[in-house]
């Protein structure tokens, strides 16, 4: 069908855009100049399309969660940011973008199968177990979490970055165990144990420049052999009832301390207080001692009898005394009873 009919032209009621105006507007274009017109044909153009789109080729983007990874001939030259960027064209550059931000996983001493919630796990006894300081045996498996630190170090430093960080991670682990009893491995030293851990990992990956951070190392199952799980257990069971006991001594100890202290407390105050009233007792005996005495050396025969008087009725107080002074007492009977005639006088 002829390009001239309306009805079955692709380009409608127009006329077919002009190919020599097509050239002249990419001759323009371009920076640098290509031999066009009839003499050369449309190669020089063909040849400028793709040097444009080799060109081109060269701009890529990394995104937010990777790092780009330059190499010119097969060396890395550069690192990039997140974000649009060019390097030369293939071959001459080429650019990795591995996650930065993924954290990685690696299971150590078991393999789960299937999926990681539901599936089931396989043990490794290779990779599981241990010696501790005393030379027991200890079943220990763990898992390590870590992310890229810096991208060209993990690329083109290490060959194999997932084995690496397996072996070194139970390198690392071995050493911990080894320098720990089991007892503490089992029970309260668990924690110690993976912060340690990571520690020596991270210390092994920075001397390879692996360029990979160490986030977690977190043990999963912790137990002793199959074959001594009874003894275990029951040394466990023994230390759990030398704690209860230790824990009931306590106790005991806490409730009686208490009130040997307030029993002693109170025979300490009593004794204070006996002390204080004897002193004030004895200053006021003193007192009263230095009044008697001022009194008789004014009055001597009188404070004396007094003081006569006064001692024999502290001495004979439930008998009855009748003081007859001077010579009246010589002529009077000493069996005279004058206490009864003292009385009925009293009566009558």
């Amino acid at each position: 069908m002829a390009w001239h009919d309306d009805e079955g032209s692709p380009w409608g009621n127009k006329q077919p855009p002009d190919l020599k105006e097509i050239v002249d507007k990419i001759k323009k274009a371009l920076p640098f100049k290509i031999p066009f017109g009839e003499k050369h044909g449309l190669i020089p153009l063909i040849i400028a399309v793709i040097v444009i789109f080799w060109l081109a080729s060269g701009i890529f983007f990394v995104a937010p969660d990777e790092s780009g990874v330059v190499k010119r001939f097969g060396k890395a030259v550069r690192s990039t940011t997140p974000g649009p960027h060019y390097h030369l064209p293939p071959p001459i550059e080429t650019v990795l973008k591995p996650k930065v931000t993924q954290v990685r996983r690696i299971e150590i001493g078991f393999r789960t199968i299937g999926d990681r919630q539901m599936g089931k796990l396989r043990s490794v006894p290779d990779e599981s177990l241990m010696l501790t300081r005393s030379e027991n045996i200890v079943n220990l498996t763990f898992i390590v979490q870590y992310k890229i630190k810096d991208a060209m170090e993990y690329l083109f430093n290490v060959m194999n970055q997932e084995k690496t960080v397996k072996d070194a991670a139970e390198a690392a682990m071995r050493q911990t165990v080894g320098d720990n009893e089991i007892d503490d491995i089992l029970t309260t030293g668990k924690f110690q144990v993976q912060q340690d851990t990571k520690e020596i990992l991270q210390d092994i990956l920075d001397g390879y420049n692996a360029g990979i951070h160490i986030v977690a190392v977190q043990l999963q199952d912790v137990h002793p052999p199959d074959q001594v799980m009874a003894a275990f257990k029951d040394v466990a069971s023994a230390k759990e009832d030398k704690a209860k006991m230790i824990n009931e001594a306590h106790g005991y100890r806490n409730e009686i301390l208490p009130k040997a202290k307030g029993k002693a407390s109170q025979i300490v105050n009593d004794a204070i207080a006996y002390k204080e009233s004897k002193i004030i007792s004895a200053e006021g005996d003193a007192s009263r001692f230095l009044q008697v005495l001022d009194q008789y050396r004014v009055a001597k025969e009188v404070t004396e009898k007094r003081l006569y008087i006064e001692m024999m009725e502290e001495i004979l107080p439930t008998i009855s005394k009748i003081i007859v002074e001077g010579k009246i007492g010589e002529n009077m009977l000493p069996h005279l009873p004058l206490d009864k005639k003292i009385n009925n006088n009293v009566k009558q």
